[in-house]
């Protein structure tokens, strides 16, 4: 095992025992209210929300996550399509949370991250309105599936810029892995994900400057998980979110 490796499961295993001793979450202290998950506590993505780290504790623990972080330079995007991961939410991702349960990635998305979700007559699983806040705009979404633009899910870790990091090498089942795993995945105001486009966090970070650092901390729990390297300015800028 790398130095580098050793480093990052040493951070891993510190956040996994942070997760397993939080307390509870209040019941009413849902992503609708502005609230979420810590994403220290939440190293698989399957709790609600992005919640802000504010405690210097939680900063320092956050840069040393972000520390381990290998580096390279984004290469061409030579060959790159969105089919290379799979057609768009894929149930059949195997190995990521929530595959394979009759649902697709984005209903899964919704159901887990909204709060009042309204489904489909008959279904269980096609959400056709909810409630959602978005931690990269801060503000709360009355949202419907009559505009269904109005959220979007946003891929943390972008494909192409995964591509251009080293991803058009893997195999198609890693591919489609990371295009569907919850560790990756958040929905977010349409715009703001527009916005983002293929950004790394040196070029793009939320307008909500408060989920900053904790965006960082999810940029570079999903780039530990899958061995991917980040660009030297988005390492960089990512540790300054975390600086307090």
């Amino acid at each position: 095992m790398t130095h580098r490796a050793a480093a990052a499961t040493a951070v891993l295993l510190t956040t996994l025992t942070l997760a397993a001793c939080s307390p509870s979450p209040d019941p009413a202290d849902t992503p609708a209210t502005g609230a979420g998950a810590n994403p220290l506590t939440n190293p698989a993505g399957t709790k609600p929300g992005l919640a802000p780290i504010s405690s210097a504790e939680d900063e320092r623990a956050a840069r040393e996550l972000i520390s381990t972080l290998a580096t390279k330079g984004r290469g061409p995007k030579t060959g790159y399509e969105r089919a290379e991961f799979g057609y768009a939410w894929m149930d059949t991702a195997d190995g990521v949370p929530l595959a394979g349960n009759g649902c697709d990635t984005r209903n899964d998305l919704l159901k887990l991250h909204g709060r009042n979700a309204r489904f489909r007559a008959g279904s269980d699983c096609v959400v056709v309105s909810m409630t959602l806040h978005d931690p990269y705009t801060g503000k709360d979404i009355a949202w419907k599936k009559t505009k269904a633009a109005e959220v979007q899910i946003d891929h943390v870790i972008p494909l192409s810029y995964s591509w251009q990091l080293g991803a058009s090498r893997w195999p198609e089942s890693k591919k489609r892995q990371l295009a569907n795993d919850p560790l990756n995945l958040l929905p977010v105001q349409g715009r703001a994900n527009s916005a983002k486009s293929d950004s790394g966090p040196a070029s793009w970070l939320p307008p909500n400057t408060r989920v900053r650092c904790a965006y960082a901390v999810r940029f570079a729990q999903v780039a530990l998980k899958y061995d991917l390297p980040v660009t030297p300015p988005d390492k960089r800028t990512m540790l300054r979110q975390c600086e307090g």
